[in-house]
């Protein structure tokens, strides 16, 4: 008889390195599961952040929008989920605002420098394109270092020689092609962000190539081109008559249905274009061995676009926070990763401080890059 001090049932030996690797295989021979994004916020929640940061910004002359940004990424990662765990916002304020003052002195610098000599200020302007990519490095770097899922934070290592090329080298070029560069350097700026981004020790991949970029773009064209064509068909089909437009001025019955139709379908084309970018691009990220998909309707997103549109005209902008909260969640439930491997097998990477310099003045200077 084995006595309890030789075996004891109720615990479970340390499996061998043939059984650990066993384990390994099976679990990577098992079909991914989908865990779907979800999103929780809420409009009127939203609301009390959004009309409380605008009142705050407004009464300090823009000193709190450091604080109201802080406070509209919390509750927007905070409210964005996957797998039963939610994101993590950890940007400080006084550091966003140090960048965002020195953002303000640069932008004062330049105008003071163009009234004084145009020379002088084309010169700044230069100056001021160059360092842009080093702007836009250190916010990707500060972004994704302070946002965290399941107390891992993510991190960007993309190369600052990189981010030369691809934001101020390819985009010089582009004017001489014409922009035929543009669908090039928008895969390589994605390609440079995805694929440059860490989840703790895990990397982002990007694998949608330039050629799948510049069929999207096509595509959007072909549908913009024909949607034109009908529309000026059916204007041209339209009964003769005129309008009143101003006093004592009238215009062509034709020419209104076919300038309000173009403008109808020009604002339509921008839910299109993105609903086609944002399927490719996320559905081409991967994360180690796991894939995201994106699938993103067009007709759903022009719907919520339209209605959004109407209903801040008819309030008058207080529906924003309304409108932003039914755009960010269908963009987000939209989203989904066929996990191949478990989220708790990521292994957290080193911690360190980042300067927020570059995500302030990006910020202030209309550069939205964060994934």
């Amino acid at each position: 008889m084995t006595s309890g001090s030789d075996f004891d049932s109720s615990v479970t030996p340390p499996p061998s390195g043939a059984t650990a690797q066993l384990h390994t295989s099976l679990q990577s021979a098992l079909p991914p599961r989908v865990e779907r994004f979800s999103f929780n916020g809420s409009g009127s929640e939203y609301f009390g952040i959004w009309i409380v940061n605008l009142l705050l910004s407004i009464v300090t002359l823009g000193i709190y929008s450091a604080w109201a940004k802080v406070r509209k990424a919390k509750y927007m990662y905070g409210a964005t989920s996957v797998a039963g765990s939610s994101f993590e916002y950890h940007g400080n304020p006084l550091a966003i605002l140090k960048g965002r003052a020195i953002a303000l002195v640069l932008v004062i610098g330049y105008q003071a420098a163009l009234a004084l000599s145009k020379p002088i200020g084309l010169v700044v302007l230069a100056g001021f394109l160059a360092v842009m990519p080093w702007l836009v490095w250190k916010s990707l770097q500060y972004k994704l270092h302070n946002s965290s899922f399941r107390g891992i934070r993510f991190s960007f290592r993309g190369r600052l020689g990189d981010a030369y090329i691809a934001y101020l080298a390819w985009p010089f070029l582009n004017p001489f092609t014409l922009g035929l560069l543009s669908p090039f350097i928008h895969q390589r700026i994605k390609r440079y962000q995805h694929g440059e981004s860490y989840f703790g020790q895990t990397r982002f991949g990007f694998t949608a190539s330039a050629g799948a970029f510049y069929r999207r773009y096509g595509r959007a064209l072909l549908i913009a081109v024909a949607g034109i064509i009908v529309i000026i068909v059916c204007a041209a089909l339209a009964p003769v008559g005129q309008v009143a437009f101003l006093p004592g001025k009238a215009l062509p019955l034709k020419f209104m249905f076919g300038f309000i139709g173009v403008y109808i379908w020009l604002f339509a084309l921008f839910p299109l274009f993105m609903t086609l970018i944002q399927n490719l691009i996320w559905s081409n990220t991967t994360l180690g061995t796991s894939r995201f998909s994106c699938q993103m309707s067009w007709g759903r997103m022009t719907f919520i676009a339209i209605t959004n549109v109407l209903g801040m005209i008819v309030t008058l902008g207080l529906f924003t926070p309304f409108a932003q909260i039914r755009a960010m969640r269908y963009r987000i439930e939209s989203l989904s990763i066929d996990m191949a491997e478990n989220l708790d097998d990521f292994i957290a990477a080193p911690a360190s401080e980042l300067a927020a310099t570059g995500e302030g003045v990006s910020d202030l200077l209309g550069f939205d890059i964060s994934l």
